[in-house]
């Protein structure tokens, strides 16, 4: 057993992950109903794959320059160019999208500076923030998930560095339309507060086309991915863009903590710029209204308008609860507390088989006549 003074004090700061927790728990299981990975469950798209093996057979297994490699900048910088038109907009590709999380934080957030978001939030947004001394506030939007901007800017203090917020939203899949974007854009200009934005979802919007805040401000940071939008969630690469002096900072972070994203996956992800994932998108919007048609007279949700997950009401007892005895139906979902203040909900991933929907709807339907 080592001293206790031997650890820094962000160890007690940032917590272990609550997801990862009902997975060591899935483990026990036999054939459990899982419902709880925010992963999708199709492969690697077959073009993506060759492009991988093609840089490893030809020996692209170095280093790569820190911002990615020219390649994967170029066609980057290309698609920033057509979605903001207008915008000196810099890039950086990162080692996943949360490894582009923690850059940010570590560029932007001192020690004692808060960092707003939404309450649900994504189960790393308290943890970055720890890791750069600073301290996440929480705006509640309960019980629609809509984003109220009044409450935001109430919670905007002298001590307020940042508002990082995701859309759409991971646990509940609330999207922000485009008038609430253009409004948070301008509120956070007008107080001097980076905005960043969490778009890693942004190929799973369902009911209207995607609106990011950074089309009404060049200095909104937006933060995306690979790992979701085309199944390569672990060969972790994600790419940022923004203002040129934060991603040259970003960057230089970058240097000395993940050196590069992999060399191999930035040649496999400049092949997967030019892949279609339309009828991936359409499979999941059906998987969504299979799960809410199954669910919508036993639980009270609002429907979600992005990624893919739902987060309904616990129909009694707290999310804990209601997960814990969901396991002994050998179902595996995630409390809501591990993504809010309250424990109230639940969150369920409909990235999955339909047979394993179909179980798992039979299942809660069970459990909420209980």
């Amino acid at each position: 057993m080592i001293p206790e003074s031997w650890l820094a004090q962000r160890c007690g700061a940032v917590e272990v992950s609550g997801v990862r927790k009902i997975f060591e728990l899935g483990k026990s299981l036999a054939n459990p109903v899982n419902l709880s990975i925010g992963q999708p469950h199709f492969d690697v798209p077959e073009p993506v794959k060759a492009a991988a093996k093609a840089a490893i057979d030809a020996g692209q297994n170095g280093y790569t320059v820190t911002q990615g490699i020219p390649e994967l900048l170029a066609a980057l910088r290309a698609d920033v160019r057509a979605r903001f038109p207008g915008q000196e907009r810099d890039v950086i590709v990162t080692s996943g999208t949360s490894g582009a999380l923690v850059l940010a934080m570590l560029a932007t957030v001192n020690p004692g500076d808060e960092v707003i978001t939404a309450d649900p939030y994504f189960v790393s947004y308290p943890n970055v923030t720890a890791l750069a001394g600073g301290h996440l506030v929480t705006v509640d939007t309960y019980p629609s998930f809509q984003l109220d901007l009044n409450r935001l800017a109430d919670a905007i203090t002298p001590r307020t560095k940042a508002v990082l917020l995701s859309t759409p939203s991971n646990p509940t899949g609330a999207v922000i339309d485009a008038a609430t974007q253009k409004d948070l854009a301008d509120l956070c200009r007008a107080r001097g507060v980076l905005l960043v934005s969490d778009e890693i979802y942004r190929a799973f919007q369902y009911d209207a086309p995607h609106v990011s805040p950074g089309g009404y401000d060049p200095n909104v940071l937006v933060v995306e991915g690979f790992g979701k939008t085309y199944g390569m969630t672990g060969w972790r690469l994600g790419w940022a863009h923004g203002p040129k002096r934060l991603i040259q900072e970003m960057a230089k972070f970058q240097q000395f903590t993940f050196v590069c994203a992999p060399s191999v996956v930035q040649h496999a992800g400049t092949a997967a710029m030019n892949y279609d994932v339309s009828g991936i998108v359409a499979d999941y919007r059906r998987k969504r209204d299979l799960l809410v048609a199954g669910l919508k007279d036993h639980y009270e949700f609002t429907v979600p308008g992005g990624a893919f997950y739902l987060f309904p009401k616990a129909p009694w007892d707290t999310g804990t609860e209601f997960v814990t005895e969901a396991i002994t139906h050998n179902l595996l979902i995630i409390p809501g507390g591990v993504f809010s203040r309250r424990d109230t909900h639940v969150r369920i991933s409909y990235a999955a088989s339909d047979e394993t929907l179909h179980r798992g709807v039979e299942i809660l339907r069970k459990m909420a006549r209980r």
